[in-house]
């Protein structure tokens, strides 16, 4: 049940990114499911791998380089999933932040 519920908060993350980011685009609400689903995929398997090889740059770079693993990572994931459309790095960038931001918060309200 917790797994359908940090989908849930995941596909509205999604929603709410496509409506504040422009040129973040969602086909449709079953493009969000897919895609909430491929990122957490990608952010259990593939980040971590990466973060742990990128450790020694992120570290000289105070955490740049980790952000730009997670931008990445997203703009990787839009390419894969048919429907989820990042228009340019600029807007994986800001999506990024926002999704970030907007995760944790209506994380921060699902556990309490």
């Amino acid at each position: 049940m917790n797994l359908l519920i940090r989908l849930a908060i995941n596909v509205f993350t999604l929603l709410v990114v496509e409506y504040l980011v422009p040129g973040f685009v969602l086909k449709d609400l079953w493009t969000a499911v897919i895609a909430a689903i491929a990122i957490g995929i990608v952010n259990t398997f593939i980040k971590p791998i990466l973060q742990l090889i990128a450790l020694p740059i992120s570290l000289l770079t105070f955490g740049v380089a980790a952000f730009l693993i997670n931008v990445f990572l997203l703009w990787g994931t839009s390419k894969l999933v048919p429907g989820f459309y990042i228009a340019s790095f600029t807007t994986a960038i800001i999506a990024s932040i926002v999704l970030s931001l907007v995760s944790w918060f209506l994380n921060r309200l699902a556990d309490e």
